[in-house]
């Protein structure tokens, strides 16, 4: 039997209704009574009713048109490759549940990755005696920039400017479009992610707002007040991260190479090697230094009290971090798997690569090295995992052992600053060399959002990938967007720290740090034995 177009088309709608949930006879509303199913067995006289003609006013629904079944597909295959609904089509607003559940699971992870991922890998790294301190700004800058969140940040971010009236700065920050969550519901906003409920998204992204101050806490560990961490990082959100969070990934911002067609500094980064990584890692240099080193520093043993919790954590941000590259891809496709892998491969080689210098250096491989090695592999791919394959992954992973452990082992104590816990050596030098290996590696054919097949992408940006062969072509690119964000993170922390200093003043008292900020700031010790 010959199958016509239309019959074609109507049996993918119906299987597409199966798995979406897409409506197509009617449904029972909220405030009716659901209709009970027919019992399993009937009587001779039911049968007979049940199949007489019903009347004509209790016909089914008509069929939809051949339009409507077409526009249905179509909307079926934009869920698949990850593409936004037609306007006018059925499930237009509607999340689509794959996607939407995914980015949940994503947004967890995130969140794992700094409660408690990284408050126990900085807590096992520091002594005893201040590993309460750790958990603590930890914990404030969750709620801090949680509260920052809703009342403004994700505006700030990811608020849209009009297209016919945008202001002079509207490359800069974002609009007051979504201060206090307004408007940010169940439907999704198209212009960034096609699928997910723009709620989920607004507290996808949250998380990466938690955790870029969180990862500066390495650096001035044991020796900065409470209070002055959470003034230093209120001001910091909004000078440093939510503007350049905006430039980088906001519908219209000046860095934004992949989906601002108009950018006038076009670049790309993945999931956060310049808004991150990068702008914690500088901006814990400059403070590190400015707050001074700790008491004691170079007179007194300042080991890690528990390399056991700093393993711990350091397997927890391992696994967060692929809700952290994975789910930047903002749905459950190919490019996600992608991500997934090259963040599995950098990690994993830059572990071991680690160890093995280590080894060669020092004689014995340390369990704080295969940890330094994998979160360095992290940071580096990060700009990287959505963009590149798995051979510039590898490569990516060899040299994110090799050039921060030269700067952590090497660089810091030539120089002589207080970098606690490292956060400058892996997450500013690391995060650096990501972004500009991104514009070596970047490859066309693992991302089509880099061609012109992506309406959105700079033009310019995309020939140049083009030009090189399909892969890379963007250092210079990316050059001038590591530059913006060093010279923001830089100036902008020199500023935060005098005006913190000033009102209510940035270390403890000597005796404070000598006994400890468990105690001398929290009334409470870690340990009681």
């Amino acid at each position: 039997m010959i199958i016509t177009t239309a019959k074609k088309l109507r049996a993918l709608v119906f299987m597409a209704a199966a798995c979406f949930a897409v409506p197509l006879m009617p449904m029972v509303s909220y405030g009716q009574e659901p209709v009970t199913p027919p019992a399993a067995e009937t009587t001779t006289a039911e049968a007979t009713t049940a199949a007489e003609p019903a009347p004509a006013e209790e016909a089914a629904a008509p069929a939809p048109t051949i339009e409507e079944v077409a526009k249905r597909v179509a909307d079926v295959e934009q869920y698949f490759n990850n593409m936004a609904p037609t306007t006018d089509g059925k499930l237009a607003n509607l999340s689509g549940p794959g996607h939407n559940g995914f980015l949940m699971i994503c947004a967890a992870l995130v969140l794992f990755m700094t409660l408690p991922g990284l408050a126990l890998f900085y807590g096992g790294l520091v002594r005893s005696k201040n590993v309460l301190s750790v958990l603590a700004q930890c914990l404030g800058i969750a709620g801090l920039v949680t509260i920052l969140w809703y009342f403004v940040g994700y505006s700030f971010v990811f608020g849209e400017h009009p297209a016919d009236s945008a202001p002079s700065w509207a490359a800069y920050l974002g609009s007051s479009k979504y201060f206090f969550l307004e408007g940010v519901g169940a439907a999704p906003n198209t212009n960034y992610a096609g699928w997910p409920s723009q709620s989920i998204f607004s507290m996808y992204q949250l998380m990466f707002a938690i955790i870029t101050p969180a990862l500066i806490v390495g650096a001035i560990a044991e020796r900065m007040k409470f209070t002055a961490v959470m003034l230093f990082v209120g001001i910091w959100m909004f000078v440093v991260y939510f503007p350049l969070a905006h430039m980088v990934w906001g519908f219209d911002g000046l860095l934004n190479g992949v989906w601002n067609s108009s950018s006038k500094m076009p670049s790309i980064d993945f999931a956060g090697g310049t808004v991150v990584h990068m702008s914690s890692g500088w901006s814990a240099l400059v403070l590190c230094i400015m707050l001074g080193k700790r008491t004691g520093f170079g007179k007194e043993k300042m080991s890690p009290h528990s390399m056991v919790l700093c393993m711990v954590g350091t397997g927890m941000l391992w696994v967060g971090w692929y809700g952290f590259n994975a789910g930047s891809a903002l749905a459950a496709d190919g490019l996600a798997t992608n991500a997934f892998m090259t963040t599995t491969l950098a990690a994993a080689t830059a572990c071991f690569v680690w160890a093995v210098i280590e080894k060669l250096h020092k004689g014995k491989p340390s369990i704080l090295g295969f940890c330094s090695g994998a979160v360095a592999g992290l940071v580096v791919i990060t700009p990287a995992a959505g963009f590149v394959d798995a051979k510039a992954a590898m490569i990516i992973g060899v040299l994110a052992a090799v050039v921060p452990y030269f700067s952590v082992v090497f660089v810091k104590s030539k120089l002589g600053y207080d970098d606690a816990l490292d956060t400058f050596g892996i997450h500013g030098v690391g995060g650096t060399m990501g972004a500009i290996l991104t514009g070596v590696f970047a490859n066309n054919k693992i991302n089509g959002n880099l061609t012109e097949v992506n309406v959105y992408v700079n033009k310019t940006m995309a020939q140049q990938i083009v030009d090189a062969g399909g892969v890379g072509g963007i250092v210079m690119n990316q050059l001038k967007a590591c530059g913006l964000t060093i010279a923001l993170s830089v100036v902008a922390t020199v500023v935060i720290t005098l005006i913190v200093k000033a009102i209510i003043g940035l270390r403890p008292t000597p005796e404070a740090e000598r006994e400890g900020l468990d105690l001398a700031e929290h009334g409470e010790q870690g340990y009681e034995h």
